[in-house]
This record gives structure tokens, sequence and C-alpha cells, in this order.
């Protein structure tokens, strides 16, 4: 089955005792590794598993789950919108704040999306968490709704429904490719990040599936199909130039520890929920 990561995660932790799935693929490593901690996942080493960069893996031996490519935040700018309601491009994400955007910007939901998700720990890694929670009460106030979705907010912005949507590389560039009249934004101190990974869950009836599938997902053909959308993917050299994604990225990712986050992840979006779930889009 398909669907956002945090739907994804809370559907395969319900099942815990009652496994259903065999490979839980392009989810989260934040996710995986949560997974992992409640003895959940298989460990196995991919075939060609020394290409993957250290980072971009866990780190035992063999791992638990192996990335695929990079995702991070970016925000939609709808400009044409902008331009009739005189409201001025961000270049920071503190550059949010300013009144101008109230109820002009709508953002993924953390606890359904992992891109939601990892923008809130990607302030936390930059300001550190109690700076990180000052930021998103002023935010808030200009907030339209939170949306289950880390695509859903940019395809708003897209469609001028809203000026500002806070989601993910791919799917603003994706929106931009298609001819929306929005500017792909990474903001100046920097952007929260998660992978895109693998991993078998434990309890498969399919091992040996499972693992050719896994062996699949680290091979030059699985990377060259990932850097056709991403602009880092986990073995090095493969990554394609990707338009309006700048050419140092790389350097703009904020650290990520996924073992904490996974560690902090109740934690953190039971009182993100406390703060901010009354402007939650509907189920």
């Amino acid at each position: 089955m398909r669907d956002s990561t945090g739907i994804i995660t809370a559907k395969l932790l319900a099942e815990k005792a009652n496994p259903k799935a065999d490979v839980v693929m392009g989810v989260a490593a934040s996710s995986l590794a949560l997974l992992d901690a409640e003895g959940m996942l298989t460990p196995y080493a991919p075939k060609g598993l020394a290409r993957i960069v250290p980072a971009y893996r866990d780190k035992k031996n063999p791992p638990a789950w192996t990335g695929m490519d990079v995702w991070g935040t970016a925000i939609c700018f709808n400009y044409r919108e902008a331009a009739k309601r005189n409201i001025p491009a961000p270049t920071s994400w503190k550059d949010l704040l300013d009144p101008v955007y109230k109820g002009q910007i709508v953002m993924p939901h953390p606890a359904s999306s992992g891109t939601g998700f990892l923008a809130v720990t990607g302030w936390m890694s930059m300001w550190g968490e109690g700076a990180a929670w000052q930021y998103m009460d002023g935010l808030h106030q200009n907030i339209a709704q939170y949306m289950h979705s880390g695509s859903r907010p940019c395809a708003r912005a897209a469609a001028g429904e809203y000026v500002v949507g806070i989601s993910f590389d791919y799917r603003a560039n994706k929106e931009k490719a298609q001819g929306a009249p929005i500017g792909v934004i990474f903001p100046t101190e920097g952007v929260g990040w998660d992978l895109e990974a693998i991993a078998i869950h434990k309890g498969t009836k399919n091992p040996a599936a499972a693992k050719k599938l896994m062996d699949w997902a680290a091979t030059d053909e699985a990377m060259d199909l990932y850097a056709n959308n991403f602009a880092i993917v986990a073995v090095p050299g493969k990554e394609k130039p990707l338009p309006n994604i700048p050419t140092d990225y790389a350097q703009r990712l904020v650290k990520a520890d996924f073992t904490a986050l996974a560690k902090n992840r109740e934690r953190v979006l039971a009182e993100w929920s406390k703060r901010y779930e009354s402007k939650a889009a509907p189920k």
C-alpha cells in the first residue's frame, strides 16, 4: 500500500502484534529507526552496501535499513497571487513570521506527514528545541491550515488558494515543471531533511523476495531512477542536476540523527498537537 509517511508508520505500529508487510520502502529513515527500536525490522546487508554513503544507512552491521535518496523542506511560493496581494517572497524561515503572511501559509501536519515532521525537527536542529517551539508559536499565527500530506500544501499554493506552501523539493519541482506560477525557495537558515529508505519487515513470509528487492534498491539502476526526482541519492556520483535545486543543496541540510528523531518522535508530536491541533485539516 502507498500513503504518507506518518500514516504508514502509525499503521505498522498498530499491526505490530500481527504484521502484514514484507518490506517498507520509500518511508522516512526516522520512521524506520522507530520501527527498528520496536524490534519490527529484520537487519539485512544488501549487495552493494559498501557503495552507500555511511550517513545514508543504519549504522549497525548488518543495517536495519538502507537509504535510497534525500528529500528536504522547500517553500512553494505563488508569485502570481503574491503580486495581487502585495506579499513579498520570503528568503528565510523567520520571514514567515511577518503578519503580511497571516492566513496565507499552509504546511503538512507532522503526525500524518514525514515532510511535516522533518520541517519541525529541522527547526529544532537549527535553533534548539526551545527556540523552535517559540518560532512555531509565531508561525502558527500565520498558518491557515495543517494538511495531512507533504504534497498538498505545495499543490494548494500552486493552485493559488494560498501564497505559501511548506512542502518538499520533489513536489515543488513537479508543480513548477507542470507550469504552476510558483517559485521554489530554500530558506537561508538551512533545511530539514530525511531519507527515503527501505527495510525488511520482521515476520515476512517472503524473505527471499524481500532480500531481492533490497538488493535491487541499492543498484545503479535504482539510483538512476531516484535521481530523476531527487537531488541527492545514497550512492555518490549518481546524482543528476535538477532544475530549481541549488548546486550547494547538500551543504544546506541541517544535522540529522535518525535514532534521536525516532526516540523523541512521540514526545514532539504530542507537544505539537497540544499547541497547534486547532488548525489541523479534517481527516
